[in-house]
């Protein structure tokens, strides 16, 4: 495998990938159409000469000259932010981008790599969520342009790879963060940086007694990396199985931010999932993937980031 496509490459997982990726030896194509993903995340990519990019939406006709080995769909307005504000471009780059993106793959005979979420699981009625566990979601929620794109998207890479014996890898990813997610994205950790750095209370929705379990993106790239490279064809949870209330959250980047903010509770949003926890037997297992990186270490490792943004 020596040339790779990757679709929302100016995104915050995105372009980590890309940077792996090139690190590692391999030819990289990034295509972004900067909905969400900021083209500042490609710095260093752009010093590379085996980096190129596309400024293309992917639920376009996608043409890319010469030969790929793989085509890795990370494209996604996954911040609730993004989503809500965009719910119809979220559906049509879970369909239309898969669509357009597995057709190339097809094409050119190359590995098919999909980025999906946790949210498949829905408000799961299972702790910790197996890939066996089929989920609660509700396909005309507040949240299912986001949810009911990525499990069409799924969907779709199981037809092509029934139909047209298409080399697929699912990576279903739990809760990532570190440098380059934007502060105005709405997701928890880069809200508490924002109103810890500047003195803002931090809001706590609900009683603050939900879950997630959040892994740091270095990790979760050695997990897309091994799946990339391994020949497992069904979904595999990528995410970190540390699982922590958001009380617990909160009270973590007050210290490491050595912040005086205090917490203000919020009601909690409609739908919102009152637990997240990968089980990660599978990549254990299959991958020989486990995160590394404990939420403290990479808060801290984010600080410096989250400064700057300021």
């Amino acid at each position: 495998m020596s040339r790779i496509l990757v679709t929302g490459a100016a995104g915050f997982l995105g372009s980590f990938l890309c940077d792996r990726l090139l690190s590692d030896g391999y030819e990289v194509i990034g295509m972004d159409n900067r909905v969400s993903g900021q083209i500042k995340n490609l710095d260093d990519a752009f010093y590379q000469d085996q980096f190129s990019f596309y400024d293309h939406d992917v639920t376009e006709f996608i043409h890319v000259a010469g030969e790929l080995d793989a085509v890795l769909h990370l494209a996604s307005l996954a911040s609730p932010v993004f989503y809500r504000d965009h719910p119809i471009k979220t559906l049509k780059v879970g369909a239309l981008g898969t669509h357009k993106t597995l057709g190339l793959a097809k094409e050119k005979d190359a590995t098919y790599l999909f980025t999906s979420t946790s949210e498949v699981y829905g408000d799961p009625e299972v702790n910790p969520q197996p890939e066996s566990y089929r989920g609660n979601v509700d396909p005309y929620g507040p949240r299912s342009c986001y949810d009911e794109s990525k499990r069409y998207g799924e969907s779709l890479v199981r037809a092509y790879r029934d139909k047209h014996d298409l080399d697929v890898r699912v990576a279903r990813i739990f809760n990532t963060y570190g440098p380059r997610m934007r502060l105005d994205d709405g997701r928890v950790i880069p809200n508490f940086m924002k109103q810890a750095l500047t003195g803002r209370d931090l809001t706590v929705y609900g009683d603050g007694e939900q879950t997630r379990s959040f892994c740091y993106v270095e990790d979760m790239i050695d997990g897309l990396v091994a799946l990339l490279e391994s020949s497992v064809q069904d979904p595999v949870n990528i995410g970190n199985p540390d699982e922590r209330t958001i009380n617990e959250l909160a009270d973590f980047i007050l210290d490491v931010t050595e912040s005086d903010s205090g917490i203000t509770h919020e009601e909690l949003p409609p739908q919102d999932p009152q637990v997240r926890r990968p089980d990660i037997s599978k990549a254990r297992s299959e991958l020989n993937w486990t995160p590394e990186v404990t939420l403290r270490e990479g808060l801290e490792m984010s600080i410096e980031y989250f400064v700057q943004q300021i």
